[in-house]
């Protein structure tokens, strides 16, 4: 992998542009140039490449210490709440986990070491249709098929980069971050949903010169996917996923559902009524829900954390799962972008503006599922007769181990099986 360098580009929150104050003191706090819509600065000293209208840029994670050390400083002032009675864990992210963990972000992470391993990767910016676009981009070195890789809530592009590692000999990878995610813009509109998202890696892919590539996703990433194959399918060569995002069309005029199905939608129903309590608020009052999650690092970590244990096949216990390196580097890229808020008007543009499964859908490109179904709090296991109805399944495979986090939790096994499936592709 090659490092990008140091060259910054002009920066543009993921929410949009600021208010000029906000915009001075914003400049001042991260040492970058802000990227207003009337003004596009380019990266000091390098040419951009441009490609169907797309321009591109090389980039660099770079947080300022000014940043650093306020987060360390709203860390240590943590105002912290009384314990919940009963069970570690039952009521939400327990007390004592969740102060052991900040007292090492404030006092023992160790961020410069993270960023200089991000910065192994070949980072750029994209701007597509006029929303910039954080990549990673690799290119293998004798060529390959390509494929873009997208992650989900709540999660990052870091996620995704055991992939690159594990699959960068025999694919071109485009691993972008989607809009209002990390250092991706979101548009300042409602509406921007699976679809939306689709047309714009549709031509992202084709600005960086690839016109055929096929598509991996896990969670609002396996949406995408989907809708890419649904869009254009002359373009997608097979989807594979990772998680049972997109249901089908089961309304008038849909086959009844058989004893399997039924029961695997009954238990998705059991599993929203004690898990979906986030998504509720997400797509209904986020911009609420903001101003505790971007003004302190407990709850923006109590409230992303919670859903990484329940989610994955941690048993319960995220350290062990993960390492604490990982989730604090999420977490710190969360924090410094500021875009926890962007991230979570995906569940209120997908709920309220969504483009809907219809009747007549059907993705016809080759796809493959990848069962990861051992979450800590179980969301069931699909049948694969439920995903016939929406997908051309070429390839089913159930996982004796890892849940929602596939990338994270057991990257040897989902990279075989993507390597697998498309390689197999005429």
């Amino acid at each position: 992998m090659c490092n990008v360098g140091s060259a910054r580009t002009a920066y543009r929150l993921p929410g949009g542009t600021p208010p000029p104050q906000v915009q001075e003191r914003l400049a001042a706090l991260f040492g970058l140039r802000m990227d207003g819509p009337a003004t596009r600065g380019r990266s000091a000293g390098v040419r951009p490449d441009y490609h169907h209208g797309v321009r591109v840029e090389p980039f660099a994670v770079e947080v300022p210490d000014s940043v650093l050390q306020d987060l360390r400083e709203r860390v240590r002032r943590t105002r912290w709440p009384d314990p919940a009675p009963g069970e570690p864990w039952a009521q939400g992210v327990d007390l004592d986990y969740l102060r052991g963990l900040l007292e090492y972000w404030a006092d023992g992470f160790d961020w410069r070491s993270q960023e200089r391993w991000l910065n192994r990767f070949q980072h750029r910016v994209a701007h597509v249709d006029g929303v910039r676009i954080h990549i990673v981009h690799h290119r293998a070195a004798h060529g390959g098929v390509a494929l873009v890789l997208t992650h989900g809530w709540p999660s990052t592009f870091v996620e995704l980069l055991s992939l690159v590692d594990r699959l960068g000999d025999r694919f071109d990878l485009v691993v972008p971050s989607l809009p209002g995610y990390a250092f991706s813009e979101r548009p300042r509109r409602a509406g921007v949903d699976r679809a939306f998202v689709a047309g714009l890696w549709h031509r992202l892919m084709q600005g960086l010169g690839y016109e055929r590539y096929g598509a991996h996703g896990g969670d609002f990433g396996a949406g995408v996917a989907t809708s890419m194959a649904l869009a254009q399918p002359q373009r997608v060569i097979g989807i594979h996923l990772s998680t049972p995002e997109v249901w089908p069309y089961t309304g008038t005029g849909a086959t009844s559902l058989s004893p399997e199905e039924q029961a695997y939608v009954d238990h998705v129903a059991r599993w929203e009524e004690t898990e979906r309590g986030y998504s509720a608020v997400q797509s209904t009052r986020p911009q609420t829900l903001a101003y505790g999650l971007h003004d302190s690092p407990a709850g923006l970590a109590a409230w992303v954390l919670d859903k990484w244990r329940s989610w994955s096949d941690s048993d319960g216990d995220l350290d062990a799962r993960f390492g604490r390196d990982a989730l604090l580097t999420m977490l710190t890229l969360w924090w410094a972008t500021g875009s926890i808020t962007s991230s979570m008007r995906d569940y209120y543009d997908n709920r309220w503006h969504g483009t809907p499964i219809g009747a007549a859908d059907f993705v016809t490109a080759p796809t493959a599922m990848a069962v990861f179904a051992h979450e800590f709090v179980s969301e069931g296991e699909p049948p694969r007769s439920w995903y016939e109805r929406l997908y051309n399944i070429r390839r089913w495979t159930v996982f004796p181990r890892g849940g929602h986090f596939a990338a994270a939790e057991e990257p040897d096994l989902l990279a075989s099986d993507i390597a697998e499936f498309f390689t197999d592709l005429p």
